[in-house]
């Protein structure tokens, strides 16, 4: 095991690799408890360094034999790999270890599943495996040969040949040992093919358990899609013969991108319409797109050392937020990811958590898989894309593409490129990736003499080793609406660059309300004196649909504000308001159902956090119970209309019309369950013959007290199906009452089908606790004990989830002495653990140092 305290890598430490690979050729005998890697490796000076220190990383590995050019050695070996003397000319290295996969419950290098043999590998997985140079600016040919006794033996690349108990495997495009996958067991295949556009015919397959081979034909058209749409968007082909995805229940992460050989999280690829809602097939579709993606952009352009992992993962996420929005709306896709940012990523950037897009040190790189460098990551890409335009952008594609296939690359080549396709001066741009937190962009006015003016001020606060903020580029989307609601001035990019700033609208004949930061063309908090009236003016009239939802949303939240800080009723004018959205036919369902959600809890208290106010996790809860509750009310006549009208007759399909008519048609049943005791819901699961309707219902039951029958219903039903009893673990902690959610969670680790070891279930039934923040947050503590006790238990098994869970602590500074003390009891308990894993300590010291 590794030291719990390693050093801090730093990104200004870094050096070349003393040694590169040319090819590799990788052999296992597969056996649960004595599995043999057999491996022989080409290695060359690299001229680049002046270091000839040859270091294998490896661990947990027991070395059976070690040759440099046929001749044995016998290396230092320590805890964490080894190293030998080597010629200062190319070589040949050959070893053999042992490992045992059955033992591997970390899931991380060459592990089971449910008696299949499967592989994780980034970030650091490949030196469980055997010694090699695991880093991602090593690349190298792979070929791989497996033994074994199960049918179906899979690896990178294409298959070369094949016989009774074996199979070998050739991948000719270089790559790091990260992207390294290796799949064994007895699997059933569902396939199709590909043409791509230059003739290339392509065998596709998703690998299965048997008796799942019924949900993957829906993820067989997303994979079509999305190599048809990257051709088409990017010029992207696919290039190889064969492209394989693999369903394995028991994965750390929803997908990985290893060349030619996908692994997914079994959550991410199996599909259908009894078991899986509207949300499941959009998230499989967008998963198998960004994996898919991450062919060009990850695979044969990869990252040079883990610092730069937003080089390949934001802008895949782009990528994939593209992809989306062109197959379904563009403008749903794009309020749901600000749900998302705003939700997670803010969050992070507003805690201990903080870091750079690209963070300058880590101790345990698993712990910088998070939403600033995906999600914040994406949205630079984004940022960069609207400063230069469609074309430009597309240009510069094009030459990164063309300039950097093969190679490990940074952030600089990034930015290189586009300074090279535009002729911009790019340098402080770059300051996205260095610098954290989140800009506030302060906002006022004034109209006089036909011009109207826009003053912006932006401040980033101080976040965890970064006092001092410089400003950021800015793109500001903005248009102007004249009094009756026509645009006087269409959408407009403002490029921000300093501090403060001002931008003149000349010609104007009356003061005009400003839509400010349409589409959200940058990731700020916005901050602006405004009034219900102009907010109810946007939600009726702009034309801008984020910030018509924006609105709307701003409506609701300020209500609940004065709600839960003054006592006040729930606000009339948002009540108003959102009936007349709703009663609005023209507007897309799916935008309708959206605007109909209201601010999340923890949202609420970041909120009154930021304003000076120590929030109540119980009466942010009753705020939000009462205004439900008002809005039934008041939507009493319409909310039955609306769920008549957007039922769905047609046999079921996941595209975006259905997907929105049943959203706004169960939006309508919530409404409708607060009024008649949950009748309509007990109908609606009776007749439901798709998972989304089925489970509207039992959600609107749970919520309604009226949950108990359908709780037994629903478990006797599916308790075969072990991604659809996930959802039933969830939603009983989920939808919990405050004071019970801790004891439910509880109850639910002693049930039989509850395990640690498998990630979706652990998190559907823990994880479900930290987002009931009501419940979790109750003034019992009990919550954070209940988490923080399984916690514990798992990190020895699999402390990549466990310390990624700990984030649910992060928020501990917002709230009263009383649960600070609470929750640092339980942190400090956490770091007290014996054998504390490095992950799971870095995580708990960040949080516990705030």
């Amino acid at each position: 095991m590794k030291d719990a305290s390693p050093q801090t890598i730093y990104l200004s430490d870094y050096t070349p690799p003393a040694y590169l690979v040319e090819s590799v050729y990788l052999t296992f005998r597969l056996s649960p408890k004595n599995t043999r890697v057999i491996s022989k490796i080409r290695f060359t000076p690299n001229p680049a360094s002046q270091s000839r220190n040859f270091f294998l990383h490896g661990e947990n590995l027991r070395l059976i034999s070690a040759r440099v050019d046929g001749q044995a050695v016998t290396p230092d070996v320590t805890d964490t790999g080894l190293s030998c003397a080597v010629p200062d000319a190319p070589f040949t290295w050959e070893c053999e270890v042992e490992i045992a996969p059955e033992d591997n419950t970390a899931l991380e290098g060459l592990y089971m599943s449910n008696g299949m043999y499967c592989t994780q590998c980034e970030a650091e997985g490949f030196r469980k495996i055997t010694y090699y140079p695991d880093r991602p600016d090593v690349m190298g040919v792979f070929t791989v040969r497996i033994e074994g006794e199960e049918p179906i033996l899979l690896s990178n690349g294409n298959l070369v040949t094949k016989g009774n108990g074996f199979a070998e495997w050739h991948d000719p495009w270089p790559k790091p040992a990260y992207l390294f996958a290796l799949v064994a067991g007895d699997l059933v295949n569902h396939p199709d093919r590909f043409t791509t556009r230059s003739g290339r015919d392509v065998e596709l397959n998703i690998w299965v358990r048997p008796g799942d081979e019924e949900k993957c034909a829906f993820g067989m058209e997303a994979l079509k899609k999305s190599m048809a749409w990257d051709e088409e968007t990017y010029g992207r082909e696919y290039d190889l013969d064969v492209f394989n995805i693999v369903a394995v229940d028991d994965f750390n992460m929803g997908a990985m991108e290893n060349k030619g050989l996908n692994i997914f999280n079994s959550s991410c690829v199996l599909a259908s319409p009894e078991t899986s809602t509207d949300a499941n097939f959009e998230r499989v579709e967008a998963i198998i797109a960004h994996e898919y993606f991450h062919n060009w952009t990850g695979n044969r352009i990869t990252c040079r050392d883990w610092f730069q992992l937003c080089l390949k993962e934001g802008l895949t996420v782009f990528r994939d937020a593209e992809f989306t929005a062109d197959m379904r709306s563009a403008p749903v896709k794009r309020i749901s990811d600000v749900l998302a940012l705003r939700a997670r990523q803010f969050r992070e950037d507003n805690g201990p958590l903080a870091h750079p897009v690209r963070p300058e040190s880590f101790v345990e790189i698993n712990n910088f898989y998070t939403a600033t460098v995906y999600e914040k990551g994406a949205e630079v890409i984004g940022m960069l894309k609207r400063l230069v335009g469609d074309a430009a952008y597309s240009e510069a594609l094009d030459l990164y593409f063309d300039r950097h296939d093969g190679q490990a690359c940074t952030i600089e080549d990034w930015l290189k490129v586009f300074e090279d396709a535009t002729g911009r001066d790019l340098s402080q741009f770059k300051g996205w990736y260095s610098q954290a937190g989140t800009p506030r962009l302060r906002v006022t006015d004034d109209f006089k003499d036909g011009t109207y003016t826009l003053n912006f001020e932006q401040e980033t606060p101080p976040t965890p080793g970064q006092d001092d903020k410089a400003p950021q580029v800015l793109p500001i989307a903005v248009g102007l609406l004249g009094p009756n609601g026509d645009e006087v001035v269409e959408t407009t990019v403002l490029e921000m660059t300093a501090a403060k700033q001002s931008f003149a609208f000349e010609g104007l004949s009356a003061r005009p309300t400003p839509s400010i930061l349409r589409e959200f063309s940058a990731p700020v908090i916005l901050e602006r004196e405004t009034d219900n009236a102009e907010r109810a003016f946007l939600l009726a009239h702009d034309t801008d649909p984020f910030n018509k939802w924006e609105a709307g949303r701003a409506l609701a939240r300020e209500g609940l504000i004065d709600m839960i800080t003054e006592g006040a009723a729930p606000d009339g004018a948002y009540l108003e308001a959102a009936l007349t959205m709703a009663r609005d036919d023209t507007l897309d369902p799916a935008f309708r159902a959206l605007a109909l959600g209201l601010p999340s809890q923890d949202e609420l208290a970041q909120t009154l956090h930021e304003r000076g106010h120590t929030p109540d996790p119980q009466a942010v809860w009753e705020a939000l119970e009462t205004l439900r509750h008002a809005r039934a009310e008041h939507f009493q006549d319409l909310a039955p209309r609306l769920y008549a009208q957007y039922q769905v007759t047609a046999p079921y399909a996941p595209d975006a019309e259905q997907s929105g008519a049943r959203a706004l048609a169960n939006s309508a049943l919530g409404m409708i369950t607060r009024l008649d005791g949950g009748s309509q819901a007990q109908r609606q699961y009776g007749s439901a013959d798709n998972m989304t309707q089925q489970l509207a219902a039992f959600s609107n039951l749970l919520q309604s007290g009226k949950g108990q029958e359908a709780t037994s219903r629903f478990y006797d039903q599916w308790q075969n199906d072990r991604l659809v009893i996930d959802k039933w673990f969830m939603l009983q902690i989920v939808h919990a009452a405050p004071d019970q959610a801790a004891a439910t969670a509880e109850a639910l680790t002693k049930h039989p089908d509850f395990t640690i070891r498998n990630p979706n279930r652990f998190r559907a039934t823990l994880g479900a606790l930290a987002m009931n923040p009501a419940g979790f947050h109750n003034a019992s503590g009990e919550g954070y004990r209940v988490l923080a006790d399984w916690l514990i238990a798992l990190d020895p098994l699999n402390p990549q989830t466990t310390a990624r869970m700990c984030s649910a602590f992060e928020t501990w500074k917002r709230y009263d002495s009383t649960r600070q003390d609470l929750i640092t009891k339980q942190l400090d308990r956490i770091l007290a653990a014996p054998g504390l894993s490095p992950d799971t300590t870095e995580m708990v010291s960040r949080i516990r140092s705030a």
